[in-house]
């Protein structure tokens, strides 16, 4: 997939860069990116723009700009980006596969300790603190894209509708970015000022020389390369196996994966725990609670769904095996769409500067993220301060309903800890999860 840096010459220093030394920088980081996207993002613009200054600050942000409007994780979408401007296709697929690895590694880690050491009072009591930290994390991501996002009252009533449309209608995620991105881009046509946007002409870039045979080679391997795997599998064990579901489920989560990780969890619940039935609501939350601990995109999480789903229906392997499978497929197909998006795209990066209506479509769809981030709130918190919590349908409505004499008085309590150390005492995301798995054992242990 040869290919040449895109818009601008590299600085005298990025172009003296081996690739080893290279790789060493990006093992560092991806050992090092913990703290979500915004703090990996901060992370690499700290290392590679200020300290290594391998690219300039104008050129960071330019990239930055391109991964944003991408589904999948941005931090690891911009890593690869950074790395493919100094080494092309090589640079990119070593920058974001080590972004990536240390985390999934830990995570396997953590999600084989979850699933071999379920009932150890430690473990329990450790999980217990740790969904009241995942509540309140939740909470406060909702507050920060909010306060991003919502800059106008039609961005607000577009957040009231994905909210409703989730949680009263089950209406697909994927529908709700379509149907978003689609009123977007025809409201960017004529009052842009209504979604929040400023300083868009439209105008588009001069077209660069050998970009379509570029992205079409991208493309042609992109594509075997994401889908080979699930067509082995299937070809090996049946396409009706439970590996080739998850290659399924998780290929179409990275397609429409706009908004982060908290956005999909919303999906991820409403397919994995109620259509597939690979895991339980509480699992849900303690896969999100182990994804925060870990380095690399908090996406992370999809892993654990996978590899709880291959555990439960191993054949012909045994669980553990089958569950390292489920695990490895489920990173696989939700990662190499992102290689795929970079690879194929960076040509056209200059086009989609300054196009109104793309940042229109995209705005729309962030400002539904919000609604859908709002649905996840509502659903973990029914979930981690409700014992019991039922499904309720009246014709086309369909929503939860707490027993509200199960209220779990620990968990509600150690929720308001968890608030009280995020928004008051300002404590950081890692001590936030260690302080609470703390007082969720204390809690276990007082408790019985």
């Amino acid at each position: 997939m040869s290919d040449t840096p895109a818009d601008a010459v590299l600085p005298p220093r990025a172009a003296q860069i081996p690739l080893g030394e290279a790789l060493k920088v990006w093992l560092q980081i991806g050992l090092l990116s913990f703290g979500g996207p915004a703090g990996q993002i901060a992370l690499m613009h700290r290392i590679v723009v200020d300290e290594r200054k391998w690219i300039d600050e104008p050129r960071y942000l330019h990239a930055l700009n391109f991964c944003m409007l991408l589904p999948g994780p941005e931090a690891q979408q911009l890593a690869t980006y950074v790395g493919w401007v100094m080494h092309r296709t090589l640079g990119g697929l070593a920058a974001g596969l080590l972004f990536i690895l240390p985390g999934a590694l830990v995570m396997l880690g953590l999600t084989l300790v979850y699933v071999l050491a379920r009932g150890v009072p430690l473990v329990e009591g450790a999980l217990f603190g740790i969904k009241a930290a995942v509540l309140v994390i939740v909470v406060e991501a909702l507050i920060r894209i909010g306060r991003r996002a919502l800059k106008s009252p039609l961005m607000v009533a577009v957040a009231a509708a994905a909210f409703v449309g989730i949680f009263l209608f089950a209406v697909p995620f994927p529908a709700i970015v379509v149907g978003a991105g689609l009123a977007g881009y025809l409201v960017a046509r004529r009052a842009p000022h209504r979604l929040g946007l400023a300083g868009y002409d439209g105008a588009a870039a001069a077209a660069r020389p050998g970009r379509w045979r570029q992205v079409g080679l991208a493309i042609a391997l992109g594509l075997a390369c994401w889908w080979g795997p699930v067509v082995a599998a299937g070809l090996w064990l049946g396409f009706d196996h439970v590996l080739v579901a998850i290659g399924l489920f998780f290929s179409k989560l990275a397609v429409v994966s706009f908004g982060g990780a908290y956005a999909l969890m919303a999906y991820m619940a409403q397919q994995a725990v109620e259509a597939q039935g690979w895991l339980a609501a509480g699992e849900m939350v303690d896969g999100l609670g182990l994804a925060e601990t870990t380095p690399g995109p908090l996406i992370l999480v999809s892993q654990f769904v996978g590899f709880l789903a291959a555990y439960r229906a191993p054949a012909p392997f045994d669980p553990v095996t089958a569950a390292v499978l489920g695990a490895a497929m489920t990173t696989w197909t939700i990662f190499a769409p992102s290689f795929l998006w970079i690879l194929a795209g960076a040509p056209f990066v200059e086009d989609l500067r300054g196009n109104r209506r793309l940042a229109g479509a995209l705005a729309a769809i962030t400002g539904a993220v919000v609604g859908v981030i709002l649905n996840l709130a509502v659903w973990f918190a029914l979930h981690v301060l409700f014992r019991r919590v039922a499904e309720v349908e009246l014709g086309v409505l369909r929503w939860f309903a707490p027993e509200l004499a199960s209220l779990d008085v620990a968990a509600a309590a150690l929720a308001l800890l968890a608030a009280a150390l995020v928004f008051l005492a300002r404590l950081g995301l890692i001590r936030t999860i260690a302080v609470m798995a703390a007082l969720g054992i204390a809690a276990k242990l007082a408790l019985g």
